[in-house]
């Protein structure tokens, strides 16, 4: 059982980001099968929001995890590393469920971009002091 360290915390919110990867990667997949393209989108709506979904998710989740990483090497408080995981978790979330709905600008994808910001905010911040302090 986790002891609550700050690695335990980064662990979880890391795995729990592959996984939402690994969600998106296979509806790309279905909607590939479905439509029978193999490559590209094939002119395909649906097939190219699902590519988006993925594609921003792997634009902003990458460097989210390093942060989280960091953190935990610096031994951070696991609230910090929850904080900021669950933020971004969020926000990577709802933006691919809001990007899957509409390609146009959502209240959705706006709030979800905006909890996306506040976890590389947090973070960064969290970093500094911690490397000042």
């Amino acid at each position: 059982m986790p002891d609550g360290t700050s690695g335990h915390a980064a662990a979880l919110w890391v795995g729990l980001h592959l996984l939402l990867l690994l969600t998106l990667s296979v509806l790309v997949v279905r909607q590939r099968r479905v439509h029978r393209v193999a490559l590209g989108d094939g002119g395909t709506p649906a097939l190219a929001q699902a590519i988006r979904a993925f594609g921003n998710a792997t634009e902003y989740i990458p460097s989210g995890l390093v942060a989280l990483t960091v953190m935990a090497v610096l031994n951070v408080h696991p609230a910090l590393v929850h904080i900021a995981g669950l933020s971004l978790f969020l926000g990577r979330a709802l933006h691919a469920v809001g990007l899957s709905r509409s390609s146009e600008a959502t209240p959705l994808r706006a709030a979800s971009m905006l909890l996306t910001w506040l976890a590389y905010v947090f973070a960064a911040v969290t970093l500094l002091v911690y490397a000042i302090a």
